[in-house]
């Protein structure tokens, strides 16, 4: 990689930051019920590799600080397990970014919001209900794809536009 590329790694990963501790966006960003804006960057691999670089630490670093600060009620192990599952979506969106209905990466944007509910689903079921984990991944694993579904599509419209620019050639 050149340096070129390090610096999109993280301008990505500060976006990312900036879109989930910016006060008012961090109160949707964390927790159960959660639309967590950032995720739009999940579609970035589509037409950029290393954006699986970017988008992961800026989850990290978003969850890491989230947590030390108080405003992510889920503390440090979101700092693993929602970075695994950012990390996971990130790599399966770019694998499958030729896989397209009508022009549309739809099985990419599947991924985040499919990695999302399993994983924070699981995550929120076992910090927030662990005497009925089943029905707490169900219901928070249903939010939280909700929210990941309105992110992705977002971020389907904002990578379209950028595909045409020279910044992620």
């Amino acid at each position: 990689m050149k340096i070129r590329d390090y610096t999109k790694i993280a301008m990505t990963a500060a976006v990312y930051c900036v879109l989930c501790l910016t006060p008012g966006l961090n109160a949707i960003a964390f927790g159960q019920l959660q639309i967590r804006f950032a995720e739009a960057l999940t579609v970035l691999p589509v037409i950029y590799r290393n954006g699986i670089f970017g988008v992961t630490l800026g989850c990290f670093m978003s969850n890491l600080i989230g947590a030390m600060t108080g405003i992510n009620p889920t503390g440090m192990i979101d700092s693993v397990i929602g970075t695994a599952a950012t990390f996971l979506a990130a790599v399966c969106t770019y694998y499958f970014r030729d896989r397209r209905v009508k022009g549309i990466p739809v099985l990419s944007m599947a991924m985040p919001v499919i990695f999302n509910f399993v994983f924070i689903g699981a995550e929120l079921a076992f910090l927030f209900m662990p005497d009925n984990f089943l029905t707490g991944f169900l219901i928070n694993g249903t939010y939280v794809a909700v929210g990941e579904l309105i992110a992705v599509t977002i971020g389907w419209l904002i990578v379209r536009r950028l595909a045409e620019t020279e910044l992620f050639k």
